[in-house]
């Protein structure tokens, strides 16, 4: 497998390669059909302009995200792309059987060949009874701490290779590589590179001693970003994949041509984090009516440390913001996710940041 798969090329001004995270943001007055139409706009557009992947992340029971099914969105996106590096960040694996997901991006691989990756999480990507309903059990701390062995298995599926005496080792993933030892069989052999996720230190770790390549949620756990980055540099192991650590970090970030409508924006994003908080998930809401919204004293707190992590503003401010934070993680890549009310929006943010820094035009 070729480290260019995990390493990006910088282009412009960017200190280092910059990517998208979609979370397939539903706004209020507004359909997942219409989000869904915004991605394939925002993958075509990331693609034109030089960004260097695009991921979607597993989420459920969010009316406001419509991305609780990865490997479709990414089929979707890769019928209407032709280079970008398509993703997940992530699919969380607990939630799923490991032959089932060895599958699913099986047949990614086949139908975009080169350009998958697969990013894997632990957590549940929802509450614990929508976990409890997608695993039908009851016992959910034990798909967290079970991550290495199912991690172990899915690897063994995607490179078919199983050892003799194994239950396993007659059950095959297909698409996969043993196609082409079946006679007549032309079958590639390569598969997508798995990619750890993580908030805190245990993913790090585990992908600094597995040598894989790491991508952290600094967009939502920034107080844990540089202690993780160190841990996983600091255990990296050199493998097949990697011979030397490589760390993206998501990044929260929203230029608009009007510095008012940003601050606007993010005070929408935080209340809708507010209510997702506080067991009310619901679709992003109007900036209109969170300007309306009358914040109780915690709340506002909240919205300040919110809001704190969000690199918002003009697109000279938010390059400057990106710059800075790159100096302080050492981050090998930045990969943005713009959450706005409405897909213009978010489409309009990438576009200014990609000008800020003179992304390639096509």
């Amino acid at each position: 497998m070729s480290a260019d798969e995990i390493r990006g090329t910088t282009h412009g001004t960017a200190p280092v390669p910059l990517s998208v995270l979609d979370l397939v943001t539903v706004g209020a007055g507004s359909t997942a059909t219409d989000a869904l139409r915004t991605s394939v706009e925002l993958s075509r557009f990331a693609e034109a302009r030089g960004f260097h992947r695009y991921w979607v992340a597993e989420h459920h029971s969010m009316p406001g995200v419509a991305s609780s099914s990865p490997a479709v969105i990414l089929a979707h996106l890769a019928a209407h792309t032709d280079r970008i590096r398509l993703g997940s960040g992530g699919v969380m694996l607990p939630n799923h059987a490991p032959l089932v997901i060895a599958e699913q991006f099986g047949t990614l691989e086949a139908m975009a060949p080169g350009r998958i990756d697969l990013g894997l999480g632990r957590a549940p990507g929802t509450d614990g009874a929508t976990a409890a309903a997608l695993r039908r059990t009851d016992t959910l701390d034990e798909g967290a701490d079970d991550f290495p062995q199912q991690l172990a298995e899915l690897t063994r599926f995607l490179d078919d290779d199983f050892p003799d005496g194994h239950p396993y080792r007659r059950i095959h993933a297909i698409p996969g590589p043993v196609q082409g030892s079946t006679p007549g069989g032309v079958q590639s052999p390569h598969r997508p590179p798995i990619w750890l996720l993580g908030s805190s230190g245990f993913s790090a770790r585990l992908a600094g001693l597995l040598g894989l390549p790491f991508a952290f949620a600094h967009h939502f756990s920034a107080q844990n970003t540089i202690p993780a980055l160190d841990l996983y540099r600091q255990t990296f192991r050199p493998s097949g994949m990697l011979d030397e650590p490589y760390a993206l970090i998501g990044v929260s970030a929203l230029a608009t041509d009007d510095e008012r409508e940003a601050r606007r924006q993010v005070r929408a994003a935080a209340l809708n984090m507010i209510r997702l908080r506080t067991g009310r998930p619901g679709l992003f809401p109007d900036p209109d009516d969170a300007e309306k919204y009358e914040f109780g004293p915690m709340e506002e707190d909240f919205v300040a440390s919110w809001t704190r992590n969000i690199v918002h503003g003009t697109a000279d401010e938010v390059r400057s913001g990106l710059d800075d934070l790159h100096k302080r993680t050492g981050a090998d890549e930045l990969m943005l996710t713009s959450h706005a009310h409405h897909g213009e929006l978010r489409l309009r943010s990438y576009e200014l940041i990609a000008d800020a820094y003179g992304l390639p035009t096509a």
